[in-house]
Formats: structure tokens, sequence, C-alpha cells
């Protein structure tokens, strides 16, 4: 192997960091992504600033020239933030105090038009993605406002022309387009036999309908779960090319926003297995989760590759079948990387970021013994019960 060679397998292996300083609330953001990485933190901490921040410096040309193409103005500082974030947030940007730097290179309003080549390297999946669905049809990009952020904007039109498309009718389940553990897992608790598609209503428009034997039932009767969940997986439909490739070719990156959201754990164990494959596809995972059940997965995956556990460990904590495919996922998976990290609030309610990828619950650091704050009140609640129980017997 030639030095050339060895130089860029190194400097492709090389992790990426995204650092953040004095952007609104936050202070000192610095992340360096694993394979798969989970942002933690209360509720108005950042991350979804710093995740929007994510694909800005990956996807600035794609953002700015769809911006461009709805016919919003860009060339001025203050408005494009505005455009980015939400209308309102032009002053989060310092001039003179904020920074974003992805590795070593800086990313400002006054260049991200230049940032990418105008494909999408990063897929965004929004919390509020469920909202994008009005009346069971989602809008496309220039109907949405400047007080919608780009991502979910972006998100949206991609929705748009999947509703849209030829491919419409049965949306789920559908033969290939998941591998059938995965597939049946999500039906199991999630749609209960139910059918997921595209239907024409009386007045001869396209909704989407979830159709049980004779039911067929309009968006808004959905429950909770089912509403976010399945923009979620529609979307994420754009990552599973049904030809014999794994990934998409200029995709590399896949924000999920929470996830859980309206999700039963049963629930929530079935969309981390579709994590799992997205990592076995090849891409790198990027979730905000206010869920323990979230971050428990993760501290299983990175003492399962500590022990170089057998993949079928794996297929048993998922509760799927050992077969040739899900085995092959979960191969992979014990040998990617995990990361977690901390958005907290210091004393002047600003955030900072903590590495607390190590999740041992015998630190000292009770920010990582705790999750985050996620098993806080857990242990909280149980020392009041051992408590009255031990004041019971005196």
């Amino acid at each position: 192997m030639t030095k050339e060679k060895r130089k860029n397998i190194q400097k492709k292996e090389r992790p990426t960091t995204l650092s953040i300083r004095n952007f609104a609330h936050l202070k000192k953001i610095d992340l360096t992504f694993g394979d798969l990485t989970v942002l933690v933190g209360p509720q108005g901490a950042g991350k979804s600033l710093a995740l929007q921040w994510l694909k800005v410096a990956l996807d600035g040309r794609q953002i700015v020239d769809a911006l461009k193409a709805a016919g919003h103005p860009t060339d001025r500082s203050e408005v494009l933030i505005d455009l980015l974030f939400g209308t309102g947030m032009a002053p989060a940007w310092r001039e003179n105090e904020s920074e974003i730097l992805l590795g070593k290179k800086k990313i400002n309003p006054k260049n991200i038009s230049r940032v990418g080549n105008g494909a999408e390297k990063l897929f965004f999946v929004p919390a509020h993605r469920s909202m994008l669905i009005s009346d069971g049809w989602a809008s496309p990009f220039q109907k949405l406002t400047s007080d919608t952020p780009a991502v979910a904007r972006i998100f949206s039109q991609n929705l748009f022309d999947r509703f849209s498309g030829k491919d419409t009718g049965t949306l789920f389940p559908v033969e290939k387009r998941l591998k059938q553990q995965i597939r049946e897992k999500i039906d199991q608790a999630v749609f209960h036999g139910g059918k997921v598609g595209i239907e024409e209503d009386a007045q001869h428009a396209q909704r989407l309908r979830l159709v049980h034997g004779s039911m067929h039932l309009p968006f808004m009767t959905w429950t909770a779960g089912q509403r976010e969940f399945t923009p979620l997986l529609l979307g994420l439909y754009h990552l599973l090319p049904s030809t014999q490739q794994r990934k998409r070719a200029e995709t590399d990156w896949v924000v999920l926003e929470e996830p859980e959201m309206g999700l039963h754990p049963q629930a929530i164990t079935a969309a981390m297995l579709l994590v799992l494959d997205l990592l076995w596809r090849g891409y790198k995972v990027v979730i905000s989760s206010h869920s323990p059940h979230v971050l428990t997965m993760l501290w299983m995956m990175r003492q399962l590759k500590k022990y170089n556990a057998r993949p079928e460990l794996v297929c048993n904590a998922f509760d799927v079948t050992a077969s040739i495919a899900m085995k092959n996922v979960a191969k992979e998976a014990i040998t990617k990387d995990y990361r977690a990290y901390l958005m907290e609030f210091d004393g002047k309610r600003k955030v900072n970021s903590v590495d607390i990828s190590e999740l041992d619950p015998s630190s000292d650091d009770e920010r990582i013994s705790g999750w985050g704050g996620l098993t806080e009140f857990s242990s909280r609640f149980g020392d009041a019960v051992r408590n009255a129980v031990n004041e019971s017997e005196e």
C-alpha cells in the first residue's frame, strides 16, 4: 500500500467533529460523532439547533438552493439565519462571537451557500414531523412559511414527493422495502395488522389512510404514536433503495429527532431495530432523545461490543429471529462506534456539552451514571420508597 493510499484511509476514518460557540444559548458545544450518536438534555437545551447546524455544515448549498427556488432572499446574514432556523432566530448569530466549525472548516452565514455540492449528504427527520401532514397530505416546501425551520420544510417536501409519486397505494407493509423481521416488528408494535396507504376520498382528493378491515381511517383519527411514527418511517424509505444497493450513494448521514415520540417501549424497540439496519447499510445516525429506552439500547450495544458478543444476543435482545439477514445486521452493529452527549444548562442559562458515552452506572460523575438525567428521577423515586420502608421498620 502506498503512503498516499494510507493517508487517504486515515483521513476517511477520522471522526467528524462539530463545534458551536455562542449561538443563541449554545455556549460551548463539542461533538465527536460515532456511527450512532445520541444527544440528550432537558427541554430547550438546543439539541435541535445543534443538529440543524450539522445539516447546514454538510448541506448548506442544498438548503440555500431550496430557499432560493421558493423565492426567498438569502444574501443577508440575518435573513438567512431566520430562514434556516425559523423566524425570530436572527439575533442568535452574533457576528463577532458566534463560531461554527465542522472539523477545521468554519461555517458562517456568508459561506453557507458554498457548502457541499447541492446533493443531500444528510437526511434530517425533524421532531415535529406529524405537524407537517395536514388533512392527510404533506405540504411542499414553498407552502410552508419561514416560521418553519428549513430542515422541516425539506423533510415535508420529501414526504410530498413520496405521496405524489407513482408508488402510492399501500405504503406499509411493502414487500422488500424492509427486512421481514423489522417489518413484522413494526406491524406488531404500531399498526397491528393495519395497512397505511394513499386513497381517494369522497371529494376525489388523495389522502393518507390507515385501513383496518372495512374501516378506512383518516390521519387525524390515528393514535398519536401512529401519526408520529408513520412520517418517520415513510421518510426513511428514502434511504432504503429498492435496488440491490444498501444505501443512497450521495447520502451518508441520518438525523432522527425524538424517534420515541408517542411510542410505547415496544414500538421504540422497533424503531431502534430500524436504526441498526441503517448502521448496517453504512449510514452514520444521530439521534436526539428524551427516552431512557434509547440510551439503554446504546449502553447494551457498547457492552456487547466490549465483550465481542455473538450476533444472536442482539437478535435475542430485540426479540427477532436470528435469520441470516438479521444476524448480518447484528454482527455489523457489534462493531460500531456508539457515543452519547449531554447538553446541559450552566448557572447562567447557557448550554455546554458533556461526553457521557461511558454510561457507567458506577461513575462518580452523576451526569454519566445518571445517563444525562434520564434515570435521575427513577433513582429518586426508588430512594423515596426505600426510605419509607426503612422508616416504617424503625
